[in-house]
């Protein structure tokens, strides 16, 4: 399986040639450095809840357009993208099978925010090995210890280093994929990734320094 990703918290999952979205949000649209021409195609699209740095509607009905993927997501994101006229398959919790991947879906509560009503997410399980908590640090995730990869929010609003290095630290994965980036220049991202690297590195972790727009790993 190859993950690529494309700036903050978009990702795009690839196995026997079926491609994977998830969450083309406006960071990744911001400088006009990725555009939905690069997701023409696509063959799913999973949005995990209705930020805007997770949920950019103008490009995804763009992306849909060009594609014609299948767009799945919880109650809350599919009531909101419905009422700009696209449609959605309701992912909320469960195990589905879409393409070569199964997810299996549940709600986990994101991390609190100033003055911000929390939104319905959804988190993921993906093929058994990939963990994907989203925006989530709740501690029954850690159930999910030796876990082969942990997609890791890196930087946010909601957290500071200590307490990000911490859950991973109790997840303890073979390996970690970073996101949740699009806030920071280049120059500061690769300081903190380094200080990443060498903190889980200690713990015989691989921290993945993934943050350049087409840089991937594979599973």
């Amino acid at each position: 399986m190859k993950i690529t990703k494309y700036l903050h918290s978009c990702l795009v999952f690839e196995q026997d040639g079926y491609k994977l979205l998830f969450d083309p949000g406006k960071f990744s649209f911001a400088e006009g450095r990725v555009t939905p021409q690069m997701f023409a195609d696509v063959d799913s699209i999973i949005i995990t809840h209705i930020h805007p740095d997770h949920l950019d509607i103008e490009n995804l009905k763009k992306i849909v357009d060009l594609s014609k993927a299948t767009v799945y997501t919880n109650t809350q994101v599919g009531e909101t993208i419905a009422k700009e006229g696209l449609t959605y398959s309701l992912i909320e919790q469960g195990t589905y099978n879409i393409g070569p991947f199964k997810l299996d879906a549940f709600p986990v509560q994101h991390e609190p925010l100033l003055d911000n009503p929390t939104p319905q997410m959804t988190c993921f399980l993906i093929n058994d090995k990939i963990l994907h908590p989203v925006d989530s640090m709740e501690t029954r995730l850690t159930e999910y210890t030796g876990i082969e990869l942990l997609i890791m929010v890196t930087m946010a609003p909601f957290a500071n280093e200590l307490r990000i290095a911490g859950f991973a630290d109790r997840v303890r994965p073979k390996r970690i994929l970073p996101v949740h980036d699009g806030y920071a220049k280049d120059f500061f991202i690769e300081q903190r990734y380094k200080n990443y690297s060498r903190h889980f590195e200690k713990a015989g972790i691989k921290f993945h320094e993934v943050y350049k727009i087409g840089d991937s790993l594979t599973i």
